[in-house]
């Protein structure tokens, strides 16, 4: 056996042996017999490990030429520039390949990206020699080579249209058909170029599975636009990553577009009496009590908003506090609605809540599982509207009785009696419920306080009711 041969197998490369050997023979010619060929051969191993990685994903900025197979999963736009000092103008275009590991951009560079626009085709195997840098998305590589190889195969798959189920980090030109599941508002920021930016929300879902779509600057608009329970498609999308999900974004190069076509969203959601604390979960259910919005005054100055909803499926119900934006979602008694990313939480009385925020999701289904529940949620919404008006929050068994509320002796309470009560927020808003344990009341006041809050309230009580003339938070008292 040849010391060419023997350098070679002990090198783990895709170069077929005669392409090695031709290098060993160019390189001892090259330095002039200062090298034999053991040396030489040892030489172009050493640069093809310097240069072979394992896959996409090794290739770092930094890195010396490094070389690597790939399919191409999407072509570009050709591109001319004029370069300093020279009379042809500079051509580029650039290709997105992938292989099982990941995926990156690759740069062709004047005849290479002459030569794309003519023959490259999405689905082509490519060995690509170039330098890896940082690019605006991450890293890219600016090639030196790119060869065709009919012979290889990569294991990747080319897509038309995505579903969310087949999204993945690093995707870009994603074409994604999915029903509006929510919209969000626009907000702005600085960039560090001191100009403004802007950005909003969408959810959108599919039969398999649902995506959060950020929209960026002149797409923010979209949001405001476009309208829950609408099917769209995403055009020219990219996938990111933020705090472990994936999300579908839309920048200026990328569009959302009504379209004439049902798409079935089936959420996946957790038995509301499966639920535990610090768990994140997707919960459904018919909405039996709904509480108004209420503001509240943060720490740092700023105001938040919160409304509460509780929300029953077959194996049990829960309350809902839907923060921010969240608390202005259009949800009524008896909706069956879709509330996703929720955090479970130790709410009051030792009970378990559901927080609903930023990442959240609330979805009003129009096509609603005809079962016991909304039909439990539908006569409680029509109780509530004619019977007990005011104290939405509450549940049957849990209405304050005439006994409880203090109307018992009718004789003091017609005319108004001065009262001083203490108890706890067991429904914020206006009318207030406070409970101490072993009564309950109704207070009417504009004070803003939370569930939880143990509050005295001092006023006149009419049939059953407090007129607060005063309120009292304790501070610290919150449950």
């Amino acid at each position: 056996m040849s010391v060419i041969r023997e350098v070679y197998d002990d090198l783990d490369t895709d170069v077929p042996f005669e392409e090695f050997e031709a290098a060993v023979k160019d390189k001892v010619e090259q330095m002039g017999g200062l090298a034999d060929e053991e040396t030489a051969a040892m030489l172009i191993a050493h640069e093809l490990r310097d240069e072979e990685v394992n896959g996409i994903a090794d290739i770092e900025p930094g890195m010396e030429d490094v070389k690597f197979l790939a399919k191409v999963v999407s072509i570009g736009d050709i591109r001319t520039f004029e370069r300093d000092g020279e009379d042809e103008d500079g051509m580029v275009v650039n290709i997105e390949v992938a292989d099982e590991t990941g995926r990156i951009r690759v740069s062709l560079w004047d005849e290479m990206a002459a030569g794309a626009e003519e023959n490259l085709e999405v689905g082509t195997v490519l060995r690509i020699a170039g330098r890896p840098k940082e690019g605006f998305n991450g890293v890219e590589v600016s090639a030196s080579k790119v060869e065709e190889d009919i012979e290889a195969e990569v294991d990747v798959q080319v897509l038309d249209t995505y579903r969310v189920e087949d999204l993945a980090l690093g995707l870009s030109d994603v074409n994604l058909k999915g029903k509006i599941l929510d919209t969000g508002t626009i907000r702005t920021f600085d960039r560090d170029d001191g100009s403004e930016g802007r950005v909003s929300n969408l959810s959108l879902g599919d039969a398999t599975g649902r995506v959060r779509v950020t929209l960026w600057d002149e797409r923010a608009d979209l949001s405001e636009e476009l309208d829950v329970g609408q099917s769209v498609e995403v055009v020219d999308g990219y996938v990111r990553e933020r705090d472990g999900s994936l999300e579908l974004h839309v920048g200026s190069r990328g569009a959302v577009e009504v379209i004439d076509e049902s798409i079935e969203y089936v959420p996946e959601t957790t038995d509301i009496g499966a639920l535990e604390i610090g768990q994140t979960a997707d919960i459904a259910g018919g909405v039996i009590e709904s509480d108004s919005k209420r503001t509240f005054d943060r720490d740092d100055g700023s105001q938040g908003q919160v409304r509460n909803i509780r929300v029953k499926d077959e194996t049990g119900d829960i309350r809902v506090a839907m923060w921010g934006d969240q608390a202005d979602s259009d949800v009524d008694l008896a909706d069956y609605v879709v509330i996703t990313d929720v955090q479970i939480k130790d709410g009051w009385q030792d009970d378990l809540e559901a927080s609903a925020g930023w990442r959240s999701t609330i979805t009003v289904m129009d096509d609603a599982p005809d079962t016991a529940v909304t039909e439990e949620a539908e006569a409680k919404a029509k109780a509530t509207s004619v019977n007990n008006e005011g104290l939405g929050a509450f549940s049957d068994g849990d209405k304050p009785s005439s006994s409880d509320s203090g109307s018992s002796d009718d004789s003091s309470t017609e005319t108004g009696e001065a009262v001083e009560f203490t108890g706890t927020v067991v429904q914020a808003g206006n009318p207030v419920i406070l409970d101490d344990g072993t009564q309950t009341k109704t207070v009417e006041t504009d004070a803003e306080l939370g569930l939880g809050d143990e509050v005295t309230v001092e006023g006149t009580e009419t049939d059953g009711r407090i007129s607060a003339d005063s309120v009292e938070v304790h501070t610290g008292a919150r449950r």
